[in-house]
């Protein structure tokens, strides 16, 4: 009778090493699913929580306060006046505008600082961004001192063309888009760095001008991005009130926008000023409901 064999030397080791890396591997972990890192369990401390609590209901509270001083029994009387519908249809047009002008030479100006290397490009950044850190005031100052009848440009638009820009409706569109438009820049042009540049360049080498590519290969993938830089742009406009004030002035069916009408009515009738400040809150939850999957969405 054959023996058996026996084993060759360091099977039980080579078993052992294979056996326990081989059982992982065709385990659910196998499937190629990355694992989410769980938020650590547990009550926060007290010293976080307290201050935490503190900032929501500072965040939270004026808005509250805002709903429950509101006079719900006279809202529909108040927002029905002709001088509510001047400004809100005023301001529901001049965003609009703002925004189509912040989309038309926006996109482009975003497109020059995301695909475009060229000296002293963080300078010309830092210059797009200004306005979001401007106080507004001061905008509409320089905007008084580039366009109006005795500015830099102003003077020759008035001589030349008899266009004069301050205290009209025109004056309340270029206001607005002068604080609107960094936002749409900074949305789009962080969209077009997220988005792969060598399906541009494989255009280009089938053929097409750079121009081609852009209008038909880069829109259709950044146009997420300039939706929501448009949404946030229009919005910002809609509340603009310092440099539209400052740069167009307070003339009601002419540039009295929502905000500027807000003021003045806190001035005589708060009622009317709390319902019209509930028509922009309501816009403005609006807005964050249309964007809530681009920025109210954790990964």
């Amino acid at each position: 009778m054959t023996p058996p064999t026996p084993p060759r030397k360091g099977g039980a080791a080579v078993g052992a090493a294979v056996g326990p890396a081989v059982g992982p591997a065709v385990g659910p972990a196998a499937g190629g699913r990355p694992r989410r890192r769980r938020a650590a369990r547990g009550g926060a401390p007290l010293p976080l929580l307290v201050p935490a609590l503190i900032g929501l209901a500072f965040l939270v509270l004026p808005l509250v306060a805002l709903l429950i001083r509101a006079p719900w029994a006279s809202m529909p009387e108040l927002l029905t006046s002709t001088e509510v519908w001047q400004a809100l249809r005023l301001s529901l047009i001049c965003a609009t505008a703002a925004t189509l002008v912040s989309m038309v030479i926006g996109v482009p100006l975003a497109w020059l600082l995301a695909r475009v290397e060229f000296p002293g490009r963080g300078l010309v950044r830092a210059l797009v961004t200004l306005p979001l850190v401007l106080p507004p005031v001061v905008g509409g100052v320089a905007l008084l001192m580039a366009l109006g009848r005795n500015g830099v440009v102003g003077q020759w638009l008035d001589t030349w063309f008899g266009i004069t820009l301050p205290f009209t409706t025109t004056g309340v569109i270029l206001a607005e888009a002068f604080v609107a438009m960094p936002f749409l820049v900074i949305s789009v042009e962080g969209t077009l760095r997220a988005a792969d540049p060598r399906y541009e360049e494989a255009a280009t080498t089938l053929g097409a001008s750079r121009f081609t590519a852009f209008r038909r290969v880069t829109l259709p993938l950044i146009a997420p991005g300039i939706a929501a830089g448009a949404v946030l742009a229009w919005a910002r406009a809609l509340g603009e009130f310092g440099a539209t004030i400052t740069f167009a002035g307070n003339f009601p069916g002419r540039t009295q926008t929502m905000p500027l009408a807000v003021y003045l009515a806190l001035q005589s009738d708060p009622e009317a000023a709390i319902a019209l400040s509930l028509v922009l809150l309501a816009v403005s939850v609006a807005v964050l409901a249309g964007l809530r999957d681009r920025w109210m969405t954790a990964s």
